[in-house]
Parts: structure tokens; sequence; C-alpha cells
């Protein structure tokens, strides 16, 4: 799954409506709420504040609002565009500012479900991985070699006391049994989940 790394805003305009286009991260439904009183605000009199979210591990929960457009044309096609896009724990907010051409049901389905993807284009994700975090010791003259060894891996921390410490987060343990021999103390912490950014 997809995690949203920080806000999104896009806009464009159709028949003289403007469409403000909002993605944000959210961690449970009691978010969205507040977040859309807040858009309310930031952006006044629009005419609708439609929405759509996705959370849990998998984007097994859901849902969406129309906010008085007509049924089914706004909240279940932004919904339908982020189950696409395989993304969680994401509300996508589409502001509307009325501009007096009706766009038929049909219009309206492609620019609601056209400012999300759109905006989802735009924004930057991370997604969680499953990893083990190790202490391990290891001699001065070693740190290049190790470097080296655990360049496909996150050291989380470095310390320098009689000899070196690092604090790494292995997700290949399997690659990882083939160099525990470079080091003379291993210590395992904790299974951990580790954000990587996706480019």
């Amino acid at each position: 799954m997809k995690y949203l790394k920080n806000l999104v805003t896009t806009e464009v305009t159709i028949k003289k409506s403007r469409f403000i286009t909002v993605l944000e991260p959210i961690a449970s439904d009691s978010d969205i709420l507040p977040i859309v009183q807040r858009l309310k605000k930031e952006y006044p009199k629009a005419t609708h504040y439609c929405y759509a979210y996705l959370i849990g591990d998998n984007a097994q929960f859901g849902g969406s609002n129309d906010d008085g457009e007509p049924a089914g044309t706004a909240g279940v096609p932004m919904l339908e565009v982020l189950k696409q896009n395989n993304v969680t724990n994401i509300l996508a907010v589409v502001i509307r500012y009325y501009g007096g051409i009706h766009l038929g049901a049909g219009g309206l389905i492609r620019a609601y479900s056209g400012g999300v993807a759109d905006a989802i284009k735009e924004a930057t994700f991370y997604t969680l991985i499953k990893a083990t975090l190790f202490e391990l010791h290891f001699n001065y003259d070693q740190i290049g070699d190790i470097e080296y060894l655990l360049q496909d891996e996150e050291i989380v921390e470095k310390e320098y006391l009689k000899d070196v410490v690092y604090k790494v987060a292995i997700t290949n343990l399997e690659a990882f049994d083939k160099i525990k021999h470079h080091f003379f103390e291993i210590k395992k912490l904790e299974e951990i989940l580790l954000a990587i950014d996706l480019k």
C-alpha cells in the first residue's frame, strides 16, 4: 500500500466551475470532519465540499460524500480513483465553486475523479515494509567494508565508542545471514515498520 507523505492541493477550471482538490494523510476516520471543517474556512462560500477516504493496512475501510451533488457523481468516482491507486490513510476533498454551467452527470464524474487523479500525480508517497532492527558491533578499520555491505539497508544510528556500533533496520534477513561473520557482536532488538519513499 502507498501512504501519502504530505498535503497536496491542485486546481482546475471546467466550464467556469473551479474544482480544488486537496489530498491529506489521515490516521483514522475521526480526522475527516475536522479537515473538512478547516477547508470550509479556507475556501468559504464554495458550492460543494465532496470527499472520499481510505484507511487501514489494506485500505479495507473507506467511504465518500457527494455533499449535495447528484448521487454517485462525486464521492464514489473519487473513491474509485483512490482504490485504483493502491493508497491508504488518505482523504481526498474536492471543493467546487459553481460557475453557472451544468456539467451533467458524466461531466461531474469526470471532473471529480479527474481532480483526484491529477492530485495523485503531484503527490509524494511512501510504503511501509517490515524490518528487523539489529545492533551491530565491529572494528574501526571495517567501516568502509561495512558501509558497502549495508548499502541496501537502513542505518538508523551510528555510535563511535571503543568499537563502532550501528543500529540497522534489516529488510533482507537471508542476505544479512551471509555477512554476519563481519561483526563480533550482534543484538536483535525489535521488529519495526520502515517507511520507504516511493520515487
